[in-house]
Order: structure tokens, then C-alpha cells, then sequence
């Protein structure tokens, strides 16, 4: 029985060990799937189907589970992956929207970044004006194909009015509304927003067989800040079926983010902008205030700037020969130049106007010739007076009347002599100045104390000259201890660190009657042409102590060496050709043209067109200026553009250039 028992025991085990080995794979086989599938959820996997379906209850009820927590992961994942590619593009788009330096190309990047990261058909960027209201300023469409940048004509669309004419605010209009209430504004749909004016929105799509129906509304406004505009999106897409579907908050907090960065970097924008434009305004200020000192120098800072645009622009087209190496190659870079050469003068705020203008050699404040005119009136006088004491003396009338002709022709001839010396000339030879001398010798009686009437300043440097007893011997003409000013403390004295090589005169001015009707070349003593030369010192002084930003830093370069030569002899540092850039040697060319040609000289007849090129050539040829750019000031034609722009119809003559171009 045992035997039997054990045989049937065994043979029952040979059955049911196989039955319940299959039946637990079989039961096991889904906890084993589910394993496999959470190992490639674990690698974020999804792929695969996961098995659901058991005898036993709590295996299916895991299963079951275990499909809804892998959609659920499926469905964040995918939220997650849109929320990251939404962020990297918030971020492409700041970095994007911090380096652009364009004002209206920053505008079209705001809108275009805020369509892609809402999937929007269609956009609009507005605004604020001084009016008080919202101005269009850039449109897109993408339905419709309607792009207006912000350098395109105005669509034509009406303002925004921020208010109403009672002065409350205008609540009516989505755009106002959100800039009043600083926040956002996500309309589902336009036409069931019952209290919102949408009737201009209504007339746009029926001139456009459109339909509007989402509407994100949001302020740009940079934080602490009032808000600069609106930023409006139309019709979100779904990308998934192309409807038309609302802004979602998600969607809607990114554009509210976009928006503030946009608003910060647009606001930074605006106010480099307004720096910058203000900057070139006081420096157009203070151009023409150094013009309007004399109105014999009326828009030379004007001039020679735009002058030497033109030729600083042909110069960095130039492709081929010594220039082609040469250009500017950024907006920056431009600004610098342009402003330099506005700033080229402006040393000659120091510059006394009567010695700028001095058109006679005895010319300060007014022409002294006057004051000589009337010695010779009181020679004159005398001169009739002992006639006239003669005859009565019993003296011969007929020889007194000709000796007094004689003396009145004699006075007459020393005048004109005197007047003619006056002007000043090319050369005044030593024979002339021989003949100066001696008619300044010949004397005359003051009977007026010289000391009355005088300020502070003229008494002082009478001080060391005793007075006269009245009547007084004086001579026609004189050179006299009150004529010269001295130079007070460290006038004339410069810091070695400009490296100025300019000699400078023992005295401030010299005033002396003889000593300035004797000047050679000119109207200028060494004393004034000195201090006229002085101002490219004090430009260079000015500028250099000036905290300008690193993209500025040449502006004292270029507005401090228009008066170089490309060998040494110009002032006031002697430098030379290797030490003069392009700008610099532009800007000599220029400032030498404009003197030459400018009409509102009191010193000098203008010259034509062919006169100034001519002397421009002599410059070249003795390498007082660049013969590469005088030849391309020539070949490019901006001498004959200056000439009808500025110069008048009996200077605009013809010019040979070939000749030139020959000789270069």
C-alpha cells in the first residue's frame, strides 16, 4: 500500500509539476512585462504597449495602473518638452533681443519671436506716442501676407487714443484697456466680448475677408517703468488640427515674459537711442554756436563734416590700390567719425572772433585805420592852420598856398599808402616798410589826457610808462608799451603728454600800429596766427578730457589732426604720414577744401572750384595731403557734388581732372 501510494504520489507530482510551473510563467508572464516596460519608462522610452488583462485581480488592477501612470507621463513629458522649446525659445529671443542695436528691427523681432512661440496666424506691435496714444507700428499676417516692418509706409490704420477728450481713460479698446490696467488680455473670442470696441477689428476683416477671433493683448512695459507700447496676437493655431483656438495660460505667460524682456530691451534701445541723438544735438550746438561766434565762419563746422563724409564713404567702397584696406565696418564706427569731424573746431570757443575775422592788419575789435584817419585829418588841420598864420603873418601867399597843396598831397598819398598797407597782401616787400617807418615818424600834438576813459585792464599796462604833460609830441603812428598784452600764468604752457611742438610768441598780443601794418604775408601778427592755430590745442585738450566710451575713443584723433602734413610741418604735434590714419588725412583734405572755397571770408575772396583744385594738388604734390585720396576726392567726382550743393554758379567752374590724375 505504501509502495502504491508512493508510485501514485509520484506520478501525480510528474503531472502537476508541469501544470504549475506553465500556470505560474503564465501568471507571471504580465509581471514580467511590466518589469520590461518600466525598465524603458525608467530610460524615458516610451514605446511598446504595455499588457493589461489577468485572472488575478490585483496583477490586472497593476496593470491597469501602471497604462494610466505611463500616459500620464507620456502627456507631461510631451507638456514638458513643448514648456522647454517654448523656454529655449524665450531665451534664443532675449539673447537675440539684448545684441540688436536696431530700434525698428528690434520691433520686428519682438513681434515675429512672440507669433512663433504663440503659433499665432497674425500681430501687431504698437507704440505710445507723445499724442498719448497707441500708433501702429509693425503688422504681420501670415494668412492674409500682410508685413508692415517698421520702415514701411503706414498701413493707415487709426491710433489708439490712450485717452478720452474728458480726460478719462479709454477702457473701451483691448489695447488701451491692458496698458491702463498694466496686464494682459486673452479674449477667446473677439466678436462675444460684448465690452470691448471691436468695430474697427470688424472692419478690417471685411475689407480683408478675414476673421478675427483670439486676442492676446499684453503691455510692454520694462519693470518700475510706465509702459512703452502693446504687443497683440490674432488667432492662436493649433498646430495639431490648424483650427483656430484660444491663447492657453501657459502660452500666455510666455508671451507675458517675452513681453517684459522685449519691453527692457526695447526701452534700453530707446534710451541709447535718445543719448545718442541727444549727444549729436549738443554737438551740432556747439558747432554752430563756434560758427555763430563770427558770421564770417557761418557753417564751416557744417560743411567740412559732410565733406568729409563723402569722401570717407567713396574711400571704404574703394576695392582695389592703397585704400581698398580701408573701412568702417560698423555703425559705431561711422558715429565716431561723424562726430569728430563736427567736433574739429570746437576749440575755437577760446579763440577771440575779431582775430578769427581779421580782415585788415589793423583790425581788433573795429579797424583802427579810423583812428590814423583822423591823426591825418589833424595834420591836415595843422597844416591849414599855418597856412592861414603865415598869410596873416605877412608871409607870401602864393608860396604858402603851394606848400600847403603840397602837404595836403603829401597827407593824401601817406594815407593811401597807410590804408594800402592795411590790407593785407601776398608779400610786402622791404622798401615799403621802409617808407612805413618814415611816414610813422612824422608828429603831431595831443592836447587830451590819454589816461582818461580807461578800464582797469588798459590802465595796468600803462603802469610802467609815466604820462605826458598835455599838449603832448605823439608821432603818426607808433608802437607803444600799452600795446602789449602778456601772457598771465600758464598761458602758452602745455602738458607734455600731448607732445605739442608749437613755438610759442614771448607776448599774448601785440596791438602796435607799426609793428601790424608791417606784417608781410596777411593780416595776422605771429601772436594771433599763434593763437589762432592754439585751437586745435584746446580741441585736443577739450576732448581728451572727456570720458568717452570705448567705441569713441579716436574722436580726439580725428577732430585734432586736420592741420598735419604727411611730412612733419603741421601743428600742433609735427606728426607724419605714418602717424596720420585715413580718417585723420580725410579730415585734412576737407577742412583745406572748405577754407579754400568758402564764400563768407572777410579775409579773402573765395575761391573757384579749378583754383581750389589746383592748390590742392600743389598740397599733394608736396605731400601736405594724401595724393591717393586727392585722386579719389577727384576720380569719384565729390569735388563737382560739393561745388552744386555749396559753391556759386561763378565758382562752380570747369575742371580739368585728367591733368591731376596724371600728375598723382
Amino acid at each position: 500500500m505504501r509502495r502504491h501510494i508512493l508510485i501514485i504520489n509520484g506520478i501525480l507530482l510528474l503531472i502537476v509539476l508541469p501544470v504549475v510551473s506553465w500556470s505560474a510563467r503564465r501568471l507571471a508572464h504580465p509581471v514580467d512585462l511590466l518589469a520590461v516596460d518600466a525598465e524603458r519608462i525608467r530610460g524615458w522610452d516610451f514605446s511598446g504597449i504595455t499588457p493589461t488583462g489577468s485572472v488575478i485581480l490585483e496583477i490586472d488592477s497593476l496593470a491597469r495602473a501602471f497604462v494610466q501612470m505611463k500616459q500620464s507621463l507620456i502627456e507631461r513629458t510631451r507638456k514638458l518638452e513643448k514648456t522647454q522649446e517654448s523656454l529655449k525659445k524665450l531665451v534664443d529671443l532675449a539673447i537675440a533681443l539684448s545684441a540688436e542695436k536696431d530700434s525698428n528691427r528690434l520691433m520686428e523681432m519682438i513681434l515675429s519671436g512672440a507669433k512663433d512661440l504663440a503659433r499665432a496666424d497674425g500681430g501687431t506691435v504698437y507704440i505710445r506716442d507723445d499724442d498719448e496714444c497707441m500708433a501702429f507700428r509693425i503688422m504681420k499676417n501670415d494668412s492674409l501676407g500682410i508685413d508692415y516692418g517698421a520702415d514701411s509706409r503706414s498701413p493707415g490704420f487709426p491710433h489708439v487714443p490712450l485717452f478720452d477728450r474728458d480726460g478719462s481713460e479709454n477702457h473701451r479698446n483691448v489695447v488701451s484697456l491692458s496698458v491702463h490696467l498694466r496686464k494682459s488680455t486673452n479674449i477667446a473670442d473677439a466678436y462675444d466680448a460684448a465690452d470691448q470696441e471691436f468695430s474697427g477689428t470688424r472692419q478690417f476683416d471685411r475689407d480683408h475677408g478675414y476673421r478675427t477671433m483670439s486676442l492676446l493683448t499684453v503691455p510692454l512695459m520694462p519693470r518700475g517703468g510706465e509702459p512703452l507700447g502693446a504687443l497683440q496676437l490674432i488667432n492662436a493655431i493649433d498646430p495639431a488640427t490648424g483650427e483656430i483656438t484660444a491663447f492657453s495660460p501657459e502660452i500666455e505667460r510666455f508671451v507675458q515674459a517675452l513681453s517684459a524682456l522685449a519691453a527692457t530691451a526695447l526701452y534700453n534701445r530707446t534710451l541709447l537711442d535718445s543719448q545718442r541723438n541727444l549727444v549729436n544735438s549738443l554737438i551740432r550746438i556747439l558747432a554752430g554756436a563756434i560758427d555763430a561766434k563770427s558770421p564770417y565762419t557761418g557753417a564751416h563746422c557744417e560743411r567740412v563734416p559732410e565733406l568729409a563724409f563723402m569722401l570717407a564713404k567713396e574711400a571704404c567702397e574703394t576695392t582695389s590700390g592703397p585704400l581698398a584696406h580701408f573701412r568702417f565696418d560698423t555703425e559705431e564706427q561711422w558715429d565716431e567719425f561723424r562726430i569728430g569731424a563736427w567736433l574739429h573746431d570746437c576749440g575755437k570757443v577760446t579763440t577771440p572772433e575779431y582775430v578769427i575775422d581779421k580782415a585788415t592788419k589793423l583790425e581788433t575789435i573795429h579797424n583802427r585805420i579810423h583812428e590814423i584817419r583822423t591823426r591825418f585829418e589833424v595834420l591836415w588841420r595843422d597844416a591849414e592852420i599855418t597856412a592861414l598864420q603865415t598869410r596873416l603873418d605877412g608871409g607870401d601867399a602864393e608860396a604858402t598856398a603851394r606848400r600847403l597843396e603840397e602837404r595836403r598831397q603829401s597827407l593824401v598819398d601817406d594815407f593811401a599808402f597807410v590804408a594800402a598797407c592795411n590790407i593785407g597782401g601776398e608779400f610786402m616787400d622791404p622798401q615799403k616798410i621802409e617808407r612805413l617807418k618814415a611816414v610813422a615818424r612824422q608828429p603831431w600834438i595831443r592836447h587830451f589826457d590819454d589816461r582818461l576813459g580807461l578800464s582797469h585792464g588798459e590802465l595796468s599796462r600803462l603802469a610802467s610808462t609815466p604820462p605826458l604833460p598835455v599838449p603832448a609830441g605823439e608821432t603818426l603812428l607808433s608802437d607803444k608799451p600799452e600795446h602789449i598784452f602778456a601772457r598771465m600764468g600758464s598761458e602758452g604752457t602745455f602738458d607734455a603728454r600731448f607732445g605739442f611742438k608749437m613755438a610759442v610768441p614771448e607776448h599774448l598780443y601785440n596791438l602796435g600800429e607799426i609793428y601790424n601794418l608791417s606784417i608781410s604775408r596777411g593780416t595776422l601778427t605771429p601772436e594771433e596766427r599763434f593763437k589762432i592755430n592754439e585751437h586745435i590745442v584746446h580741441t585736443i585738450i577739450m576732448l581728451d578730457s572727456l570720458e568717452f566710451p570705448k567705441h569713441l575713443k579716436r574722436v580726439p584723433e580725428y577732430a585734432g589732426t586736420h592741420h598735419e602734413t604727411l611730412i612733419g610741418t603741421g601743428y600742433p604735434r609735427q606728426l607724419t604720414g605714418e602717424q596720420l590714419s585715413i580718417p585723420a588725412r580725410v579730415m585734412v583734405i576737407a577742412d583745406i577744401f572748405e577754407a579754400l572755397t568758402a564764400s563768407d571770408r572777410p579775409y579773402k575772396k573765395p575761391k573757384t572750384l579749378s583754383e581750389a583744385v589746383e592748390i590742392l594738388s600743389q598740397f599733394a604734390q608736396r605731400k601736405h595731403i594724401d595724393q591717393d585720396l586727392f585722386r579719389l576726392f577727384l576720380e569719384s567726382g565729390i569735388h563737382r557734388r560739393y561745388a552744386e550743393k555749396f559753391l556759386s554758379a561763378e565758382q562752380n567752374d570747369t575742371v580739368d581732372i585728367e591733368r591731376y590724375l596724371n600728375a598723382c
